[in-house]
């Protein structure tokens, strides 16, 4: 899988599992460590780990595994780090807190559509 390939499976897994208001947003020319973010929403922690849960399975059907996860545990913002790309799936409020749009106004955002 190229890296826009993989955007979309950590995309569409989120989207499986009812995430809400995803976007790509492309951080070439932006941040080294990465190539995009892919960013969603989740109404409960539950719901924000059943969705990072179902990031993970997906990708790993494909035989790509997550190379660093972080809050899973408290589940306001878990992180999975693919490399390239890396996914954040907030609980709306937090999402809304740390606003990751707007602190990198510069990327260009694409909304995800199935």
């Amino acid at each position: 899988m190229d890296i826009q390939e993989v955007s979309r499976a950590i995309c569409k897994a989120a989207s499986d599992k009812k995430a809400r208001d995803i976007v790509t947003m492309d951080m070439r020319g932006l941040m080294f460590s990465t190539d995009y973010f892919v960013i969603c929403s989740a109404n409960t922690a539950t719901q924000v780990r059943a969705i990072a849960d179902n990031i993970e399975e997906e990708l790993g059907k494909a035989e790509i595994s997550c190379g660093h996860k972080e809050g899973y545990r408290e589940a306001e913002w878990v992180l999975l780090d693919y490399g390239d790309v890396v996914a954040h799936v907030f609980r709306q409020e937090s999402r809304e807190y740390y606003a990751l749009e707007r602190l990198w106004g510069d990327a260009k955002l694409t909304p995800y559509e199935e």
